[in-house]
């Protein structure tokens, strides 16, 4: 069990190294084109950050290991909504952008609501709960809705602050190596962490939904906890709050659809727990916009994300 272990942390800092890369030269070639940062941070910047869970997850699907698919998704959004933000908040009060409360945070709302209701297949009379691939096309039409208007978002920002956006001096070559170097580590990273917790939860007789709610889920939020945190220290606060929102939604309406279309995802109804603490915690920091300081976070309200996901993690474990 030790190298199932061994092996696992290896994976962890493959993925870990292989988000950064690619980060860095999606960012580069973001910032080529002179997109500003929120647009950054919602787009690039979080999807960089939620590529080790499409990579785990698409190994996850092939292998049919639909509690690896769901725990990693579910758990990696409760991370990054109560752990994640939490952390930044406290840092420094995150305030945000009019959009970011009024579209971007009621799109994760949506994002959670929606997969709960595709989700619980019984509530309309089927036999079994499964993420099937028509569930899988209908989240893929919601994500084509996000980028929609993202589209429309980097059209605008782009008109309002193009002469302050910056632009980067990094060569066409050296982000090519970066995001092709990233992808590549990412590939490894997950084949090996997917293979390494099924091992470790046989061995120890723990069930695949508790190892990827905790430590897979835990793993592969890291890339997005480096952001947020990194970018709340300099004061980045739209790539804070938008690297998180951004992945929540990439999460659900992109990465899961993409696991649903490769093997259909069966359901265990367990999982609603965790669903409705994430439709609760989104529905709480949509409110949190409207107490005390309008649009921020307060460090207050961060220590209550905080706080909650402890009650959580102690209870699930």
């Amino acid at each position: 069990m030790t190298t199932s272990f061994l092996l696992l942390i290896l994976g962890l800092v493959f993925l870990i190294k292989g988000a950064d890369w690619l980060v860095f030269g999606a960012s580069a070639l973001a910032r080529r084109f002179r997109i500003p940062e929120l647009v950054i941070g919602l787009t690039i910047v979080s999807f960089g950050t939620s590529a080790p869970e499409l990579v785990v997850n698409s190994f996850a699907a092939f292998q049919n290991h639909p509690d690896i698919v769901l725990g990693n998704i579910i758990g990696s959004n409760n991370f990054n909504l109560f752990l994640i933000l939490g952390i930044s908040g406290l840092i420094l009060p995150l305030s945000v952008q009019s959009t970011t409360v009024w579209k971007e945070i009621p799109f994760s709302l949506l994002a959670a609501l929606v997969l709960l209701i595709l989700a619980n297949d019984q509530w309309t009379g089927h036999a079994i709960d499964v993420i099937s691939r028509t569930d899988g096309m209908i989240l893929l039409l919601f994500f084509a809705l996000f980028w929609l208007y993202l589209f429309r978002q980097v059209k605008k920002e782009r008109l309002n602050s193009l002469a302050e956006s910056e632009t980067s001096s990094v060569s066409s070559r050296k982000m090519a190596a970066y995001i092709l170097g990233g992808l590549v580590i990412l590939i490894i990273g997950g084949k090996v962490i997917v293979n390494s917790a099924v091992n470790i939860a046989r061995h120890y007789h723990i069930s695949e939904q508790i190892i990827s709610l905790t430590i897979v889920a835990a793993g592969t939020s890291l890339p997005e906890l480096a952001t947020s945190v990194v970018a709340a220290i300099r004061k980045n606060n739209d790539i804070a709050v938008g690297n998180v929102i951004g992945s929540n939604i990439f999460n659900v309406f992109f990465i899961l659809a993409v696991s649903s279309l490769i093997r259909p995802v069966q359901f265990d109804v367990s999982f609603n727990r965790d669903i409705l603490l994430l439709i609760g915690g989104t529905l709480f920091l949509f409110i949190a916009m409207f107490t005390g300081k309008a649009r921020k976070l307060d460090r207050w309200e961060a220590a209550i994300l905080l706080i909650a996901f402890a009650v959580y993690f102690y209870f699930i474990t």
